[in-house]
This record gives structure tokens, C-alpha cells and sequence, in this order.
């Protein structure tokens, strides 16, 4: 398979879930403010570096879904910063998906530009590198949120958004495939 194939591979996985969850919860995270949703990502990536630290878990859940969840909440915050948040759920399933594919390709696309540029330089880095990547750019965002939202010379929230999405994909391609690779 090729960069791009693994992509949409990983992203296929990420999306069922997206779309089991809005099944069982309808798009109850509409309700959400980008900082609870940032601090949601902080969660999942902390989880990631806890288990990636001391090498065990007492929950079942290993890595793999704490990417995944990484991944959709960060297409939920892209949404959340370009909708607003509201007060209710206030748009449908079909919608809420719509909404998904939107944010999820225009993120793939700027992977594909600077993967391009960087000659896909991540296959090298190591899965807790992503980890620490992720946790880099939350910090950034809540700088940024404390900041209103204004960067001097900085990208927003949005670009980090797709940046944490793009590195928790890069950790599921590393998962998904270069375990299947060698065995």
C-alpha cells in the first residue's frame, strides 16, 4: 500500500467509529467549546504517553483507540471552530458526517502537501514521537486559546487541530501496518 492508501485506511476506521458513536450519542459534542474538546484531545494523548512510559495498562483500551478518539475529536473541534458550539444537537447525523468528511479531507490534503515537502520524513520517527508531537501542539492551543485566539506570527487553533489529527494518523499507520509488515 502507498502513503495515500494507508491513509484513507486509517481514516475508514476512524470514521466507522465516528459514525457507531453518533448512532449511539446523536452529535452531543455540538455542545462542546473548543477548550473542552482540546483539553478532550489532552486526555487521550497524556493516556497514550502514560501507557508508552510505564509499557502496561489496567484498562483494556491500548493506544490504537486513544489515536482514533485523537482523531475525531480533533475533526470535531475543526467543526466546532468553523460552526460554533451550540446549545443543543443541534444538526442531524447525516449532517454531523457531512461535516466529518469536509474537515477530514481538507486535513488529509495539507498531509499530502507537506508530506510532499518533507519527503515523509514521519516513517522514520517513532510512534512516541507522535505522542509528543500531539502533546506539543495542545499546549500551543490552550496558549492560543488563552490568547483570544490571536497569534502574533503562530498558526491557530485550526492548524493545530489538523496537525494533532495528522499525527495521531501517522501513529495509526505505524500500528496498522509496520506490525503487519513484519509478521
Amino acid at each position: 500500500m502507498n502513503t495515500n492508501q494507508q491513509f484513507d485506511a486509517v481514516i475508514t476506521i476512524c470514521r466507522r467509529i465516528f459514525e457507531k458513536k453518533l448512532k449511539d450519542y446523536g452529535p452531543s459534542w455540538r455542545i462542546m467549546r473548543p477548550e473542552s474538546i482540546t483539553d478532550q484531545i489532552f486526555i487521550k494523548a497524556n493516556r497514550i504517553r502514560t501507557l508508552e512510559i510505564k509499557g502496561s495498562a489496567k484498562i483494556e483500551e491500548g493506544v490504537r483507540p486513544e489515536f482514533i478518539a485523537i482523531v475525531n475529536y480533533g475533526v470535531i473541534g475543526l467543526i466546532q471552530l468553523h460552526t460554533g458550539f451550540a446549545d443543543t444537537t443541534d444538526i442531524s447525523n447525516e449532517t454531523a458526517l457531512e461535516l466529518y468528511d469536509k474537515y477530514i479531507t481538507e486535513t488529509k490534503e495539507l498531509m499530502y502537501a507537506k508530506n510532499h515537502d518533507y519527503d515523509e520524513a514521519w516513517r522514520s520517527m517513532r510512534v512516541s514521537s507522535y505522542t509528543d508531537m500531539i502533546l506539543t501542539k495542545i499546549y500551543r492551543t490552550k496558549q492560543i486559546e488563552k490568547n483570544d485566539g490571536q497569534t502574533l506570527i503562530s498558526e491557530g487553533v485550526d492548524a493545530n487541530y489538523m496537525d494533532m489529527i495528522n499525527y495521531a494518523l501517522f501513529g495509526l499507520i505505524k500500528l496498522e501496518f509496520e506490525e503487519n509488515e513484519t509478521t
